[in-house]
């Protein structure tokens, strides 16, 4: 398979990791927008959320988004999730995954 991320989880291409388990992998952006930005992936590979066939990964993926909010300190001030899905909302790589971004004040306007 010829997908960034898959590469990354298997060491393939080195990253920053910041979380492993079982089920999922995160680690920093290597572009971030804030200086907390976070790429949370699940193992398996699913292109896209419209191919998520457990949705409980996605609940785990959640669970992950909130430790990693804590040890990067940014629930008080709040941060933002994201997830792109498909060509017109700009996925850049078609393996589906999160970003967690925050430490500072993001604009109000995403699109």
């Amino acid at each position: 398979m010829d997908c960034l991320f898959c590469k990354i989880i298997a060491g393939e291409i080195p990253s920053a990791k910041v979380y492993e388990d079982e089920e999922v992998y995160a680690f920093k952006d290597i572009s971030p927008v804030a200086p907390v930005h976070i790429l949370i992936v699940p193992k398996k590979h699913y292109a896209s959320v419209m191919e998520v066939d457990d949705p409980s990964i996605i609940g785990h993926i959640f669970e992950v988004i909130q430790k990693l909010a804590k040890e990067f300190d940014v629930c008080e001030d709040g941060f933002r999730i994201v997830n792109n899905c498909g060509d017109n909302g700009c996925q850049s790589v078609k393996h589906v995954h999160f970003h967690l971004v925050g430490g500072r004040q993001l604009e109000a306007k995403m699109g």
